[in-house]
């Protein structure tokens, strides 16, 4: 007597024809096809190669043709890494680090890295706290964006894993540092309001603890004294680098009578607060009141009225940084970088008219 499996087996009816799974390609397919060696083509892939660009784009070619996708656990057994890069940022949802860490991503992509985020909140002891959980899951190495970690703590954590910091002007051995020069926006601004005939410009600080917000309150006094401007304290408040904070920044120098007809913000996000706050009162911008900011975010091109603003570029830091990284990676020297200032005029300035 059949068994019951028996005649259920013979019950089903089997396809014709099953096509073959399509083998999946491998590194040395890539390299056979492109005519390089298999270490070549990892190179490329690590974006370490010493090789031409059109070798380069051949490779990446026949890589998409082939749909060849690494295998990244095989790859960190191979060349002991992890193909991981921890970045450290103060919020995660900020326009301004967003754009850095955009920037740090796309340039990752390309050498088929990944980011890990994690945010410090600009509070030292949790930016320890990320710092030490991201060396637990044994990133290759580390970004930071500014922060409150003090210089010796940086080059401590550099010596057991490449670090680079933004933000700060920092020299030691597996650590390397991008900063913006601050201090030359503020003044880039203060001359463009000289220019337009503006002689009291008042000034939104953002909170003293941070350097760059430090060497911007520098950059305007400095430039206004020279320019024999009006410097009287009553001019500048310190908010926090929130648009809720440039909101009441403004709203305080308004209800205490100061008298100016420009105002530097030493962000874009204070300036999108302030320029709130000027509207609620009835002033207008630019006709009443000129409004400058800084960091020239993607936004302020067209907020209303389009933001004139001092142009760092948030987005080529993080690509700076991420490529800093890769040179520290394969021990070699990144260029030194200090980002220059430059403004960006639109129409929330204007001459000042009597």
């Amino acid at each position: 007597m059949p068994k019951k499996t028996d005649s259920i087996a013979a019950s089903v009816k089997k396809p014709k024809h099953i096509a073959p799974r399509a083998a999946r390609a491998t590194l040395t397919m890539v390299a056979e096809r492109a005519g390089v060696s298999p270490s070549t083509v990892s190179r490329i892939l690590n974006g370490t190669a010493q090789v031409s660009e059109e070798k380069q784009a051949l490779v990446k070619a026949v890589i998409e043709e082939l749909g060849f996708r690494p295998d990244p656990a095989a790859r960190s057994l191979a060349g002991g890494r992890t193909m991981s890069i921890g970045v450290l940022t103060q919020f995660i949802d900020s326009p301004y680090y967003g754009e850095a860490l955009r920037g740090i991503e796309d340039e990752l992509h390309k050498a088929n890295y990944v980011p890990l985020f994690v945010s410090g909140h600009w509070n030292e002891d949790e930016e320890k706290n990320r710092l030490f959980m991201l060396q637990e899951r044994k990133v290759d190495g580390i970004i930071v964006l500014t922060g409150k970690l003090s210089d010796e703590t940086l080059v401590d954590m550099a010596a057991n894993i490449p670090v680079v910091v933004t933000g700060r002007r920092l020299s030691a051995p597996n650590l390397f540092s991008i900063d913006f020069d601050n201090t030359e926006g503020a003044c880039l601004a203060v001359r463009h309001l000289h220019a337009l005939g503006h002689r009291r410009v008042a000034f939104i600080s953002g909170p003293l603890d941070h350097p760059d917000a430090t060497q911007r309150l520098q950059g305007y006094r400095e430039e206004a004294q020279r320019k024999d401007m009006a410097l009287d304290d009553s001019l500048v408040v310190y908010s926090d680098y929130q648009e809720s904070g440039g909101f009441r920044a403004m709203n305080d120098l308004l209800s205490a009578s100061v008298q100016f007809t420009a105002v530097i913000a030493a962000n874009d996000q204070m300036a999108y607060g302030a320029r709130l706050a000027l509207h609620r009162a009835g002033l207008r911008v630019p006709e009443d009141v000129s409004l400058l900011g800084f960091d020239d975010l993607p936004h302020s091109a067209f907020s209303l009225p389009p933001l004139t603003s001092v142009r760092q570029s948030v987005y080529e830091i993080g690509t700076s940084a991420a490529k800093a990284m890769f040179d520290l990676l394969n021990k070699r020297n990144p260029p030194s970088r200090l980002v220059e200032a430059e403004l960006v005029v639109r129409e929330s300035t204007r001459i000042f008219r009597r």
